[in-house]
């Protein structure tokens, strides 16, 4: 039976890590997230960002935003968040009302402080293997394979998803770490065999059940980044979770795997930040 990967110990660690870090500061790091409309989720998810940054100590600003706001007015008001000294990490919250323009609100969040490492010009260093701020659910993956002692050097390793905001880092951090990687998603062929391949396989597709228990070679390390909402309404990840633990040697749950370790990166991300801007 596989060790399950908890996140929420790990994720605990690097908070405090971060707060013994920003206890000792003058000028403490700061972050905006910014909501546009009022979707529940969202708002969920915005709370606990404001209950994390209380945790590490760092000043923390909400702008909600009506749903209707104007490019332009989006456009102004992070604009003014990147000028604010106090402010070293800008979060926009994803997805943006249809009417707004989603890559251009990104494009005005200035690099440095991008602390969700979604601007072109971060992840191109992160390409180039030069980038001090990480994507945060990738750099969390990484976080918790370290803290199991799973070095992917010499592995293969395969990444089930391609999006910009998972699936390619992702990939891109284990080549730092010399393993061999394949990017697969819904559409490869043989997904199946291609799965079996992996000695460190992570899903990020965002379709329930796509990873079944017999996808998985035996004594794997199984990462499990999706979210989705299962036929019985309860969240699950890609993996068949039960299946797959009879063979891995390593697996996350979903919920309380990758997800506490992701919000636990953005803390350490806007310290960062706040370093390289020079406070201290």
């Amino acid at each position: 039976m596989a060790i399950v990967m908890e996140g929420k110990a790990l994720a605990a660690k690097i908070k405090e890590e971060v707060r013994l870090r920003v206890e000792g500061m003058v000028q403490k790091p700061g972050l905006a997230v910014v909501l546009v409309g009022e979707d529940p989720a969202a708002l969920a998810y915005e709370s606990g960002k404001r209950k994390d940054c209380q945790q590490c100590g760092i000043y923390y600003d909400a702008l909600r935003l009506p749903g209707g706001i104007s490019q332009e007015e989006l456009t102004g008001v992070l604009q003014v968040l990147n000028e604010r000294e106090d402010i070293d990490g800008i979060l926009l919250l994803l997805p943006l009302p249809k009417h707004l323009d989603q890559r251009a609100a990104l494009l005005t969040i200035r690099p440095d402080k991008d602390v969700d490492c979604v601007h072109p010009v971060n992840m191109g260093e992160l390409v180039l293997g030069a980038g001090t701020l990480l994507p945060c659910t990738p750099a969390g993956v990484m976080r918790l394979l370290k803290e199991h002692h799973i070095d992917p050097a010499g592995k293969r390793c395969v990444v089930v998803g391609r999006s910009n905001i998972v699936g390619k880092p992702q990939a891109m951090l284990l080549l730092q770490k010399n393993g061999t990687v394949t990017i697969c998603h819904t559409k490869t062929p043989d997904l199946a065999e291609e799965c079996r391949r992996a000695d460190i396989l992570i899903a990020a597709a965002g379709r329930a059940g796509l990873i079944t228990g017999d996808m998985v070679k035996e004594g794997a390390a199984v990462i499990d980044v999706a979210m989705n909402q299962g036929p019985d309404g309860r969240l699950c990840g890609d993996v068949d979770y039960p299946a797959a633990a009879e063979r891995a040697a390593y697996i996350t749950p979903v919920p309380g795997g990758t997800g506490p370790v992701t919000r636990a990166m953005l803390m350490e991300n806007t310290l960062t930040a706040a370093l390289a801007r020079g406070k201290r």
